[in-house]
């Protein structure tokens, strides 16, 4: 068992060789060791005063102008070409606004749409057994709503279970509680070659790791905004298609901002052209431009995905040897995979009690997060999660475990 000294100064040796270091300093944090940036990311430091830009200068004194003079209107597509680059994807393919499930809902009720034209017949949609409530509950409706059957795969299965009947997989790219990272261009591939579309949902991946979007050829992809991304409570969500579907892409909510001519107050639908077909309603501009303020970020420091995907493996890689030093033999038991090429952002430990030791971590200044009905869930943000946070993580687990 490693002395706490010993793995302390480690910490202490590769922080300071930490390329990413100094983007730390453009969150607002405080004493406590933050592991919940998979729930909700820290606060870039600039946002605020952007935001009171917004409301004070944009809203306050520009008002209706804004739509036009502070590019208000452009904001959908403007922001989802930033969110791109981190999911790999060229411009002109990503929209932003309304909330994952929303965005879940039009992606595979579209994929269904083009299965069916493609061979009429398909009536079946698979979803990842193992996905985020919501997730399934939007696959249910969605599979009432175009007359499918909705069957819960395992990822691993999906090849296997795959059919002629196959419309459309609705799949997570990183389990939300095991930190699970399933094999995107393996199980994309798969889909393609039944004749089916792929649905991606990248909440726990973008911006913690490479995604590879066009290289991969996905069809569809959502995500949320608020973890990796940093975009603050609630902030919108993404939809991603593919630049050679998009004139076949058919919406379930077919909205104003999503016609081709929105203040023609046409009585008949004509979708847009391009990504803005992702489009349903008014975008809610604070939260939006919040969000546009937080990938600053990822511009002005320079940092690429790459070297994101590079610290986070080594946090977590140095948590669980800092648990395996501390933490007695049979008390904890990782769920996350030790493999990095199964690994996303994060650590889930498996303990008997999981709720209490949460909530005594927390009181203790150690903020991760809880999932029924044993899960101690630990989300490493590389931008501002630093090695010594996650040593005394790891130390201070071990003294709560012990009482």
């Amino acid at each position: 068992m490693s002395e706490p000294k010993s793995l302390a100064g480690e910490a202490e040796q590769l922080d300071a060789a930490d390329g990413l270091a100094a983007v730390r300093e453009r969150f607002v944090l405080d004493d406590v060791t933050y592991l919940d940036g998979n729930s909700l990311g820290a606060l870039p430091v600039h946002v605020p005063a952007r935001v009171e830009d917004v409301v004070r200068r944009q809203w306050g004194e520009l008002r209706i102008r804004s739509w036009e003079e502070s590019g208000w209107w452009t904001a959908p597509e403007r922001i989802g070409d930033r969110i791109a680059p981190l999911v790999g994807a060229a411009a002109g393919q990503v929209v932003v606004g309304d909330s994952t499930s929303v965005n879940v809902f039009k992606a595979l009720v579209a994929a269904v749409r083009m299965a069916q034209e493609d061979r009429p017949g398909r009536d079946e949609i698979l979803v990842d057994a193992t996905t985020f409530p919501t997730d399934g509950y939007i696959a249910e409706s969605a599979a009432r709503m175009t007359g499918c059957a909705l069957r819960p795969v395992a990822p691993a299965e999906v090849p296997s279970a795959l059919g002629d009947r196959t419309a459309a997989v609705l799949l997570n790219h990183v389990d939300y509680r095991t930190g699970r990272l399933h094999d995107l261009p393996a199980l994309t591939a798969a889909v393609h070659a039944a004749g089916a579309y792929a649905v991606w949902d990248l909440c726990h991946s973008a911006g913690a790791l490479p995604v590879g979007l066009d290289e991969h050829g996905v069809d569809l992809a959502v995500g949320c905004t608020y973890k990796y991304l940093n975009g603050g409570p609630g902030s919108p969500a993404y939809l991603y298609v593919r630049r050679d579907l998009q004139p076949r892409f058919d919406s379930p909510l077919p909205g104003w901002n999503s016609h081709a001519e929105p203040f023609g107050m046409r009585s008949g639908y004509a979708p847009a052209s391009g990504a803005v077909r992702g489009r349903v309603g008014t975008p809610d501009i604070l939260s939006l431009l919040a969000l546009e303020a937080a990938l600053d970020v990822w511009d002005e420091d320079g940092v690429s995905v790459a070297a994101v995907r590079a610290k986070s493996l080594a946090l977590t890689d140095f948590f669980l040897r800092c648990v395996g030093a501390y933490v007695p033999d049979g008390r904890v038991e990782s769920v996350t995979p030790a493999a990095h090429a199964e690994r996303g952002s994060q650590v889930a430990l498996r303990c008997d009690d999981a709720g209490e030791v949460m909530k005594r971590l927390i009181e203790r200044g150690v903020v991760g997060d809880y999932r029924a009905p044993d899960v101690l869930r630990f989300g490493f943000t590389p931008l501002y999660v630093g090695f010594a946070d996650v040593e005394r993580a790891a130390r201070v687990l071990a003294r709560t475990l012990a009482g």
